[in-house]
């Protein structure tokens, strides 16, 4: 940023906190040419510190006192100013966007109710940097459409691409961190510990976090854990136990109901129509989201193809969730080819969820279930199983995947590891991996395992054993599921009743109860 192209409005998307207004601060000072030209910071003002105002002589209206503002301050310079003051305080914008406009502050009486004589208006000449997060951005830009398309535009980036070249970067701002916040040096195991925090915090491998925020909580905790004269890997290790610790009530909570029986997850054997789906819960007022499996369960019975959302018709599911079950619903009518509706109609269910679900992450786990129950074969329950599918049938990425893959892998754990367990996850994820040292440390001893595939077609053999479609030569109904299902079709239209008589079927349940 150069002083030549400094607009005279620019709006910068950030977190709107005093560390992103002093990091702006700093480049301003950088880029005026002149070093005595003020960079004046407003943060949590008034109109009347902003601007200044008069303050009249209750006894004598031929005198008052005039006091100067911040703007003041930053005449020939730059004022940055939150963008969160200015929305909360109308006043004040519509004061600042006439002084930008005419270079003129027009002055106010502090007490309107006592009469006396302003000055003539103030020469300003400011350049104004306005700082917000993209939530208070589209509140400013529905108030001010044009002068919002009119100003000049940059938001700070919150993490880097890393690559061999811009690593030493990425090191130099790591030790810019660390001397701001006045922590001690980092030894090299601790850099690289951080710099495995920060890939999970991005969650991508290829990518570290440029937040201050961030680096601050994380630096000046594991500060806190040093007695030494530098911080070293355990250290950092040490901070981040010391932050999950802090913030584990609830995902402990929801865990402990797991291993009580409370809630129904089934970690061994088979079950038709049943499977593990892998959930993130973010509950309001809690600053960790942690991962929980979830049992999604579908039933089929004669209908007319209608597949039932239970989530949204309990108005539990969002539209993200609906768009992903309608997707999933396109693949498979796509893939029976029929010529005419399905003759079933089923139900898919969160079961024991009563709070909002959305998202489309599980509309692979509910495409096996519903293709579980329609052919009826059995889904493996040591496996749990996340990702998006398209109309194509191929699994898309999803987020959250660690804190997924961690809250399936502790159920196991605490039950005891088998070394089948495992979660399927949508190849494209594989880059953001960056998993707990005990979950890590099970999958490399074969304990438990990680499945990626590309397509549905990859999934179906690893829970069910059966492959989803084939050849004409595997159309017999044991060979692929698509086969089954086609063949319980085929008995539903041409009335081979066989065992699924009425008769049998009140036979079969007199000799079970």
């Amino acid at each position: 940023m150069h002083e030549n192209h400094f607009p005279r409005l620019l709006l910068v998307t950030a977190p709107d906190v005093y560390d992103y207004l002093k990091l702006l601060a700093n480049m301003a000072k950088n880029a005026l040419q002149n070093p005595e030209n003020p960079v004046v910071i407003a943060e949590n003002i008034d109109e009347v510190q902003l601007f200044g105002a008069v303050y009249p002589n209750p006894s004598d209206v031929t005198t008052s006192r005039t006091v100067t503002g911040l703007i003041h301050e930053a005449n020939n310079g730059v004022l940055l100013i939150s963008l969160g003051c200015i929305l909360s305080q109308p006043s004040i914008w519509a004061r600042l966007k006439s002084l930008l406009s005419t270079n003129k502050l027009h002055w106010k009486n502090a007490k309107p109710d006592v009469y006396c004589d302003l000055p003539p208006a103030s020469d300003i000449s400011v350049r104004v940097i306005v700082v917000g997060d993209r939530a208070l951005m589209s509140d400013f830009e529905a108030g001010e459409p044009e002068l919002y398309s009119l100003a000049s535009y940059t938001e700070f980036e919150q993490d880097m691409y890393l690559t061999e070249e811009n690593i030493g970067t990425y090191l130099s701002v790591l030790k810019g961190y660390q001397e701001s916040f006045g922590v001690k040096p980092l030894e090299p195991e601790a850099v690289l510990r951080v710099m495995q925090a920060g890939a999970r915090y991005t969650e991508d491998q290829d990518r570290l976090p440029l937040c201050p925020l961030w680096a601050q909580t994380l630096l000046r905790e594991a500060d806190y854990q040093s007695q030494s004269d530098t911080i070293t890997a355990d250290h950092v290790e040490q901070a981040i136990e010391a932050k999950y610790f802090r913030e584990s009530y609830l995902p402990l909570r929801a865990v402990d109901d797991i291993h009580k029986g409370q809630v129904f997850i089934d970690t061994r054997g088979e079950h038709i129509g049943q499977v593990n789906g892998l959930t993130v819960i973010e509950m309001p007022g809690h600053p960790m989201a942690y991962g929980e499996p979830a049992r999604i369960s579908c039933v089929v019975h004669f209908g007319d193809g209608d597949i039932a959302d239970v989530e949204r018709k309990a108005e539990l599911g969002g539209n993200i969730h609906a768009k992903g079950m309608m997707i999933m619903q396109a693949f498979i009518s796509a893939a029976l080819d029929l010529d005419e509706p399905l003759p079933y109609s089923a139900s898919i269910v969160f079961e024991q969820s009563y709070c909002e679900v959305d998202g489309d992450s599980a509309s692979l786990a509910e495409l096996c279930a519903f293709v579980s129950a329609l052919s009826q074969t059995p889904i493996n329950q040591s496996i749990a199983i996340t990702g998006a599918v398209d109309q194509f049938g191929r699994v898309q990425a999803v987020g959250g995947i660690n804190e997924k893959i961690e809250g399936f892998y502790h159920i196991c754990e605490h039950r005891g590891l088998t070394g089948s367990q495992g979660v399927i996850l949508p190849k494209t994820n594989l880059n953001a991996l960056c998993l707990s040292k005990d979950v890590t440390e099970a999958i490399k001893a074969g304990n438990f395992h990680i499945w990626a595939v590309e397509h549905v077609e990859d999934a179906f053999p690893l829970i069910t054993g059966l492959p989803f479609s084939g050849d004409e030569k595997q159309q017999d109904e044991t060979e692929t599921l698509l086969g089954k299902i086609a063949h319980r079709i085929d008995v539903f239209h041409h009335g081979e009743q066989r065992h699924t008589s009425l008769i049998n079927k009140l036979k079969h349940w007199l000799n079970h109860h």
